[in-house]
């Protein structure tokens, strides 16, 4: 059994791939370290804001905000600019527009001397976003749609698993060479996926003159379900909302169930990475199963396992069961972003999928922004555990939001 196991494996690692399976492995690689690369230094942020000057409190939660909030800020604003640039000029240039500029940004805010050169570079990292749109868009214009499901569920756990183990590899990461040091050597990775992308992504796209491209109201008018994809990018939007409203009482939360023993950073970190492991798991196999049963009910169902797993979070009495449940999470985000993304692929234009993903980006961006927010504001109000409820209505508006969008398709297919 063994020695078969081995053989199949050599013959797996060994056999001829198509270029679109070339395309995965090497984005899957590059997404990863995309949403490490905007997650990663979340633990420290603001440690590090600390060392650029004497801040009182209330400063520092001030700066702290700006900085987490300016990247997302300036990515929502510009990536639709974006991806009709990949849609006239191709994807793989936008690939190593975002790898390389992210890279640069990156590696300069160790280098730093004051807080407004960080804030000022946070808000330049924003630029250079959209590695991990074009990467889905030329991912999802290179596969047969029939594999769409599986591809995109696979790619999608390269930036959730990335964005989700970001903070615990910067808090290790920061606590073994300093907060300078993993500056750099997340730019330097990044530089690496630069050279990656550069040498072995490889797309076939004919450059379309900027008087041919379509404005985006007859893009619109081409889809078979308008309100299945704006839907679809709404629902991106909450579901960044929801999964970000713990964002800011994670470790407070953790904190005062260990009521205040143990090493809170390290159990933090591992908590927060829980979901990460489990979609890394879930993704793919969601996607398969995706493409069998329709991505429209892979969605619904995990919304409503996600819907059922925040709600007991705000009555957990131990750390353990905290992080049973934050697994599960990361199950029902297995469902949910990669369902999105086949759904927006199968009832798209191709020859717009940039600005397609690029408008979905936006969305995503703006959950971002406004998911730590819903968690401050409830968490100051009502207490911590009132987060994980309100994240459970939020989610259940999703849901309801869902079934009325992809009401269309499912009458088609029955």
């Amino acid at each position: 059994m063994l020695v078969l196991f081995f053989q199949r494996l050599k013959e797996n690692l060994t056999r001829p791939r198509k270029t679109w399976e070339k395309n995965l492995l090497v984005l899957w690689f590059g997404t990863f370290m995309a949403g490490m690369g905007f997650s990663l230094v979340m633990p420290f942020m603001s440690l590090y804001i600390d060392t650029l000057g004497d801040f009182s409190p209330h400063a520092l939660n001030l700066w702290s905000g700006l900085a987490f909030s300016a990247t997302f800020l300036v990515t929502t604003i510009i990536s639709p600019w974006w991806g009709r640039l990949a849609d006239q000029k191709g994807r793989k240039i936008m690939l190593l527009r975002a790898s390389l500029g992210m890279a640069i940004v990156l590696a300069s805010m160790g280098l730093v001397t004051n807080v407004y050169q960080l804030v000022g570079l946070r808000l330049l990292q924003g630029v250079f976003s959209g590695y991990i749109s074009n990467a889905t868009a030329l991912v999802a214009t290179g596969t047969p749609k029939e594999r769409s499901g599986q591809v995109l569920g696979t790619l999608a756990t390269g930036s959730v698993t990335g964005q989700l183990l970001g903070p615990l590899v910067g808090g290790i990461i920061a606590s073994a060479f300093g907060y300078r040091l993993t500056f750099f050597i997340t730019g330097s990775i990044l530089f690496l996926v630069f050279l990656l992308s550069l040498i072995f992504v490889h797309e076939e796209f004919t450059p379309i003159k900027k008087t041919d491209l379509q404005p985006a109201g007859k893009i619109l008018k081409e889809l078979q379900y308008p309100h299945l994809v704006i839907g679809m990018f709404i629902t991106t939007m909450i579901i960044q909302a929801s999964n970000n409203s713990i964002s800011p009482i994670i470790s407070l939360y953790i904190r005062e169930l260990l009521h205040g023993q143990g090493n809170v950073t390290l159990i933090s970190g591992i908590i927060a990475s829980l979901p990460g492991v489990a979609t890394l798991i879930a993704a793919p196999r969601m996607g398969r199963l995706g493409d069998r049963i329709g991505s429209e009910r892979i969605l619904a169902v995990g919304l409503l396992l996600a819907i059922f797993v925040y709600i007991p979070m705000a009555f957990v009495t131990h750390v353990w069961q905290l992080g049973i449940l934050r697994f599960f999470i990361g199950v029902s985000d297995a469902c949910l972003l990669p369902a999105v993304n086949a759904l927006i692929t199968k009832y798209s234009p191709h020859h717009a999928a940039g600005r397609i993903f690029s408008y979905n980006q936006s969305f995503q961006a703006t959950g971002n922004v406004f998911g730590p927010m819903i968690g401050s504001s409830v968490s100051s109000f009502f207490g911590y555990r009132a987060v994980f409820l309100s994240t459970s209505l939020l989610v259940l508006a999703n849901f309801l939001l869902v079934r009325k969008n992809t009401a269309e398709i499912k009458t088609e297919k029955q």
